[in-house]
């Protein structure tokens, strides 16, 4: 990640290799931009007007995505010039200035030191530039022979330094939650997850604990111990706790990790399985979060329990028609074993319920079906509180991670009614699937106050745009976090 800093020095004598300003469509220039045209005797509006965006066509008009770059000829202090377009001047916010930002780190590999004044007045700006910046500069090169160049600095004009602090909190454990995904799932089993989030709790000064197979079989953990049956490396049960001086309240925190998903019996195709190591990213945001809350100081107790465990069809792999005892003594009927995450889910929230948090948010890559209803960039969310709901979608807002709310209908429970447990784990039919999924899971929470967050569609970006990159997003961290600030001070 570069370093960023608060840009101390006017756009248009700032040192660096490369100046990022913006325009809003039609090209009409932010303050820093009209300042820097200025200096420039008007080449920069000019150019703008007969140059094709970079990657694009025709000419650039301030649209949203586009980016344009010219030498400064000397004029200003930076060497270079790039404008971003923001789209619409009175659609522009928040989100809006991360995206820009994100696209410009994409395209600034080839400058050591960037300058960004993109924010246009907008409140919030400097913080959500630098977090577009850090997350846009991204890239998992751990086994590439040569390595993507990008930025070693940037400024950010209009950012405080506590804003700076912040975004980069937020961005480094996004980054973490980012890479933990992308790993070869070969190499980073359940233990190794536990492992590395064990380490980097410790270095922030959180409790953990990590019960194993005998530990679990004493704790009744039946969903985990079951669906890590099939695989030669063993599940785990990881819980972190941060509990600073003084805490006032208490909240819950639930991943799924399977750190790779093959369906087990009810085997996946190829092509299914291709992203499958991906299926660790409820767990890998959750882990990310805590890990990052000592940073913030919040003042809430937090506790987190990641299920990890490896879905895989090995002799010992659970069989359709097996029944689980899960943690707290409830019963399922295992109809498809590629239905896995329910399973292990059910017994991290039967644990965490019983420890009576004031709301708990269990976040996983629970459904294709979400998928079908919302597609690849929204996550859904379901509740048994609306005042929680109305919470999660003010932190989904901020952090520009989208986040839908959908039903939770308690008429298909009976689509999930077993003659032989006390619940099945699918229902035998293709319609509600993501809700059915989420009734699953409300049979173990009890009067817990509850969300679950299906993030199956925005876990995994395809092609890279703005601040995602390819391969892992690193969904759910910021959302968690800003949720966590702002529900406790």
């Amino acid at each position: 990640m570069p370093t960023i800093e608060p840009g101390s020095t006017g756009s248009t004598v700032v040192q660096a290799d490369l100046l990022v300003v913006a325009a809003t469509k039609d090209n009409k220039l932010t303050h820093a931009a009209a300042q820097v045209d200025a200096a420039m005797d008007g080449t920069l509006l000019a150019h703008l007007a007969k140059t094709a965006p970079v990657g694009g066509s025709g000419v650039f008009e301030g649209k949203a995505g586009q980016v344009a770059i010219l030498p400064s000829f000397g004029r200003i202090g930076a060497g270079a010039v790039m404008v971003v377009g923001l789209g619409e001047a009175d659609d522009v916010d928040g989100e809006t200035v991360r995206r820009a930002a994100g696209v410009a780190a994409r395209l600034s590999g080839g400058f050591r030191s960037v300058a960004l004044d993109i924010g246009g007045g907008i409140d919030g700006a400097g913080r959500a530039a630098a977090e577009g910046f850090a997350l846009g500069a991204y890239s998992f090169d751990r086994y590439l022979s040569e390595k993507p160049k990008q930025p070693d600095h940037a400024t950010v004009t209009g950012a405080t330094e506590e804003e700076i602090r912040r975004a980069a909190v937020y961005c480094e454990a996004t980054i973490w939650a980012r890479d933990l995904v992308n790993e070869p799932p070969s190499d980073r089993g359940p233990q190794v997850v536990a492992d590395r989030a064990a380490g980097r709790a410790i270095e922030a000064g959180l409790k953990v604990e990590v019960f194993d197979e005998a530990a679990m079989a004493k704790e009744g953990m039946n969903g985990v111990l079951t669906v890590g049956k099939g695989s030669d490396s063993p599940p785990r049960f990881l819980v972190l706790t941060y509990e600073p001086e003084g805490a006032e309240g208490f909240l819950g925190l639930i991943g799924k990790g399977i750190t790779f998903d093959s369906g087990g019996l009810s085997i996946k195709t190829s092509e299914g399985m291709e992203t499958m190591k991906m299926d660790c990213s409820g767990g890998a945001a959750v882990i990310a979060a805590m890990t990052a809350l000592p940073a913030l100081a919040t003042k809430t107790r937090v506790v987190a329990a990641v299920a990890l465990a490896e879905n895989m069809s090995g002799g010992g792999a659970v069989k359709p028609g097996d029944i689980i005892r899960h943690y707290g003594g409830r019963t399922s009927e295992v109809l498809n074993t590629d239905a896995e995450g329910r399973l292990v889910l059910a017994d991290a929230l039967a644990w965490m319920a019983e420890r009576e948090p004031d709301a708990m948010v269990d976040v996983a890559t629970l459904t294709g079906a979400m998928r079908v209803a919302l597609g690849t960039k929204v996550a859904g969310v379901l509740t048994n509180r609306k005042d929680l709901c109305s919470e999660l979608l003010d932190a989904s807002a901020r952090t520009g991670e989208p986040l839908w709310a959908m039903p939770l209908v308690d008429d298909y429970r009976s689509m999930i009614s077993s003659p032989v447990a006390d619940v099945k784990n699918v229902s035998g039919t293709r319609y509600g699937g993501a809700i059915v999924a989420a009734l699953f899971l409300k049979d173990f929470v009890g009067d817990t106050p509850w969300a679950h967050l299906d993030i199956a569609g925005p876990a995994w970006v395809d092609k890279p745009e703005h601040y995602l990159s390819a391969g892992a997003s690193g969904y759910g961290t910021r959302l968690l976090l800003d949720w966590i600030t702002n529900r406790t001070g």
